[in-house]
């Protein structure tokens, strides 16, 4: 068992979802990154992801963007992330995943960058842009190493192969509630839980649903159905916007709200 799996056995014997915040490293400055990654741990999130900024990040939308611009801006890099989680992770056991694109890894190089993860101790990685099948090498390399491999699904993935994406897939498997790139949005679609349902029904592993997440309510909605519940793009705005006290009492919304419906 790994600390994520743990983790989602834990929620689900008291009976709740995994709330997961994500923010971007270095975003909106280099010297907040330690104390955000704290205030996500204390305000109720059970599983960080932390982004690595990346200079053309195609997946995600004008908010995560900007907050990976300005990062890059800010002087981080895949050697920054590493070092401000291994500080991080020194004083604490909340289970971190790093998300990045491809291109960073590569560059740093996939061997070192993964003993540097686990040195770090980072729990798991969500790479965008390697998609089940895709690079059978690059692939075998993380699923064989001592971080998770967290996987991807869309709306429009078959449940054939979503069976065998959780298969290859370890801690759990990512559901993206829309397709597009990821935002704040006002209303999420009328399928989206009769979706996660049937994903659950095929999914060997715990299945959380992020893109588009944005309010205590629709935390609350897709925490019924699913194991997890991520919410990027809403916390980012108000970080960079309102500041780290904001951002303190939206995590607690959120929490109080996936725990009241689960």
């Amino acid at each position: 068992m790994t600390a994520i799996s743990d983790c989602f056995i834990g929620k689900r014997n008291e009976g709740r979802s995994a709330l997961i915040p994500y923010v971007t490293c270095g975003s909106p400055s280099l010297e907040e990154s330690l104390d955000i990654l704290a205030l996500l741990e204390d305000t109720g999130g059970d599983i960080i992801e932390l982004g690595i900024p990346f200079s053309d990040p195609l997946a995600d939308g004008p908010i995560i963007q900007s907050s990976s611009q300005l990062a890059l801006e800010n002087g981080v890099n895949v050697e920054t992330v590493l070092r401000i989680l291994g500080d991080f992770k020194r004083d604490s056991k909340i289970p971190v995943i790093l998300f990045s694109y491809l291109n960073p890894i590569l560059q740093y190089g996939l061997e070192n960058f993964l003993k540097g993860m686990q040195q770090a101790g980072a729990e798991g990685l969500l790479l965008t842009d390697v998609p089940e099948g895709s690079d059978p090498s690059i692939e075998a390399m993380i699923l064989e190493s001592e971080v998770d491999f967290i996987r991807l699904v869309a709306p429009t993935t078959d449940y054939d192969r979503i069976a065998k994406i959780s298969t290859n897939g370890q801690g759990f498997l990512y559901y993206i509630s829309r397709t597009g790139v990821t935002g704040a949005r006002d209303l999420l679609r009328e399928e989206l839980a009769k979706e996660i349902v049937a994903v659950k029904r095929v999914s060997e592993i715990p299945v959380a649903v992020g893109f588009g997440i944005s309010t205590p309510d629709q935390a609350a909605m897709v925490g019924k159905v699913a194991d997890g519940v991520v919410v990027g793009s809403a916390l980012v705005k108000i970080l960079k916007e309102e500041g780290m006290e904001a951002a303190s009492r939206f995590m607690r919304s959120l929490r109080e709200a996936i725990d009241l419906e689960s």
